[in-house]
């Protein structure tokens, strides 16, 4: 034996039983992260299968059904009012070809008596003509994303501020997912996080890292999730063995369910892709001791977005802490039925 592999065998050895022991154990090496909350039923865009996604009314229902945590992606109108809404272009949302950016939330409507500015302008939402600086009503149905083919609807078809589901949901956890580079929409963001006094209760999320970044110094009390390439860093220091040794910050890891891809997620144009995304990040991600290892770290595990009692299943049984869904009357219903099973995985 060649003098290097003679230091070297036994070296690579002594690694791996370490890399081993610490990844069922890590916390002989870190202090895990103690949540400030547990959310095991997510809505998405607040609940967008039942209702009309990101509005009021899909809120209220989604806490009827006991929600733990609000998925919600915000934009900045024109007049700097922090919205709810996943898309920058209301094309989808509205069939009107104007991006969030370049209207108004609050209209210049003239008061009825005794009224304020302000509830006059909400009051006329249902009967004033939509005008050129007028954030207009969703559609009367929307797409389920997650769920090809089935639709939303709702009598409720308003845009709603931030600032308005901070007040009615106080002490609601959400997670606030900032798609794009707009310094003023994490300030104000971060702002209304601190007046409303949900530093621990509210999420950053953003897929980019170079968006994340500016949230953490806009407001480094809030907790974040991982980003794409945060995600991609962790799955490459888990498989060299490395990750029991590195310290995590981030709070959540929010990722989508491998299984749903090429049922209800379809990432690429092409079929042969999504087949091969499926196969690919099946075998990378759907590791229980990797989800274990992060949940004995204080790293909470979401899977999204899952409609389907069999994937509710197979997130539980990896260990997840919680479910993002678009249907929460489904997850509750199958929460209340295989509740302390699923607890126990």
């Amino acid at each position: 034996m060649s003098p290097l592999l003679y230091y070297a065998l036994p070296a690579l050895g002594s690694y791996v039983m370490l890399s081993i022991l610490f990844l069922r154990r890590p916390r002989l090496l870190h202090t895990p992260w103690v949540p400030a909350f547990c959310p095991r039923l997510g809505a998405h865009r607040g609940g967008s299968g039942e209702r009309l996604e990101s509005t009021m009314e899909a809120m209220e229902n989604s806490m009827a059904q006991r929600a733990d945590l609000l998925e919600l992606d915000c934009q900045l109108t024109r007049d700097g009012v922090v919205v709810v809404s996943h898309d920058e272009n209301l094309s989808r949302q509205s069939g009107v070809n104007r991006d969030v950016g370049s209207l108004d939330f609050e209209v210049s409507f003239a008061p009825a008596p005794h009224r304020t500015q302000r509830s006059s302008t909400r009051a006329s939402w249902r009967h004033a003509p939509c005008s050129p600086q007028e954030l207009p009503l969703y559609k009367e149905e929307l797409e389920v994303y997650f769920s090809p083919g089935h639709f939303a609807h709702g009598s409720d078809r308003h845009m709603v501020r931030l600032e308005d589901v901070f007040q009615r949901f106080p002490r609601t956890p959400m997670s606030v997912e900032v798609k794009g580079e707009n310094e003023k929409l994490i300030h104000e963001v971060a702002s209304l996080v601190r007046h409303f006094d949900r530093n621990e209760i509210t999420i950053w999320a953003s897929e980019k890292s170079s968006v994340m970044k500016k949230c953490k110094a806009a407001n480094p009390e809030m907790p974040f999730a991982f980003t794409i390439s945060r995600a991609v860093w962790l799955l490459l220091l888990y498989y060299l063995g490395l990750l029991p040794f590195i310290p995590i910050p981030e709070r959540f890891f929010m990722c989508f369910l491998p299984t749903i891809i090429n049922r209800t997620y379809f990432p690429f144009s092409c079929s042969g892709l999504n087949q091969l995304a499926a196969v690919v990040s099946k075998w990378l991600i759907m590791r229980k001791s990797l989800i274990q290892h992060l949940e004995q770290r204080g790293v909470q595990v979401i899977f999204w977005c899952l409609n389907e009692e069999s994937d509710f299943e197979v997130a539980y049984s990896l260990g997840a802490t919680g479910v993002m869904t678009d249907y929460p009357t489904a997850l509750r219903r199958y929460l209340d039925n295989h509740g302390a099973a699923a607890w126990a995985s």
